[in-house]
């Protein structure tokens, strides 16, 4: 049973965090799939492929998630960004492979502009290559209108994505720039590097201090870097630089090592287009211990 949960479980952790853009609900959600499993196969029913019975379980379970999830976002306080997924040098291939274009920020936040049934039957299709006929079942319809789903989704997704990827060898020496200008307060050196309509997005959800919706212009974001980080030096932090989601970033910790905030970067057409930067506790506290934000800054003051 071990053996087939560690070969399995990546998979179908792959589907639900596309879907939900929570570890931690990911998670829920997979431990729920193989209990079904397990309970399918203590009934008596024969299951000829354990792997497409768990993705599609896993698969109806992060939509009905997805769907109730959808109010709670609406009432989320400032802007809402998917809990960070940090590649260490210690995973596994399987886990090394989640980690692709379709996991970065900036892609799951695309998703978000979906519909809960048009981002099922885009995932299942164009990232985990699933048939039409199958999709409708997942999603509950016909395979006419799973098509007709993927189909607008594709659609909305190819006119928001950039043209041009970075290599991963383009990407790893901007951000080496990007955080070295960050941190040395280089106004200029920093500006250089984003692109003229990068938008920084923070995540604090209210419970932690982060910018109340989206920063637009290089110059405005370039200010607003360089002062958060500032505002960091004064309670006295250090920095790991991480792939997260498949994109460079950092981690950031205060001096008794807990975990601060998360920052990635969006990198396409050479300038990096996005920045974000989480300092949510509830989306951090998977990573380890998580410092209170507010209280460092109300300490030092």
């Amino acid at each position: 049973m071990t053996e087939e949960f560690d070969e399995l479980r990546p998979s179908a952790f792959a589907i639900a965090y596309r879907m939900l853009g929570s570890v931690s609900e990911a998670e829920d959600v997979v431990q729920e799939g193989f209990f079904r499993l397990h309970r399918a196969r203590e009934g008596g029913e024969r299951i000829e492929s354990p792997r497409a019975y768990l993705s599609t379980v896993v698969s109806r379970l992060s939509l009905d998630q997805l769907r109730s999830a959808r109010v709670q976002r609406e009432i989320y306080v400032g802007e809402w960004l998917p809990e960070p997924l940090v590649r260490s040098a210690e995973d596994d291939p399987a886990r090394k492979a989640e980690m692709a274009d379709s996991l970065s920020l900036a892609f799951l936040v695309l998703l978000e502009s979906l519909s809960p049934e048009q981002r099922a039957a885009f995932l299942l299709r164009e990232v985990f290559d699933e048939p039409y006929d199958r999709i409708a079942e997942i999603i509950g319809t016909s395979e006419q209108n799973a098509r007709q789903l993927a189909a607008r989704a594709r659609r909305h997704v190819e006119e928001r994505r950039p043209r041009f990827e970075a290599s991963r060898e383009q990407r790893d020496a901007l951000a080496t720039r990007f955080f070295a200008a960050a941190e040395d307060g280089d106004l200029q050196g920093l500006e250089e590097l984003l692109a003229h309509d990068v938008v920084f997005r923070g995540d604090g959800g209210g419970k932690a201090p982060a910018a109340a919706r989206a920063v637009h212009g290089r110059a405005r974001v370039a200010r607003l870097l360089i002062a958060g980080l500032r505002a960091l030096a004064r309670v006295g932090f250090t920095t790991r630089r991480e792939e997260v989601n498949g994109q460079p970033g950092a981690l950031f910790f205060d001096r008794e090592n807990r975990l601060i905030s998360v920052a990635i970067l969006d990198i396409a057409e050479g300038q990096i287009q996005g920045v974000s930067g989480i300092v949510n506790p509830d989306k951090l506290q998977h990573l380890g211990p998580v410092a209170d934000l507010s209280a460092l800054l109300r300490d030092r003051r």
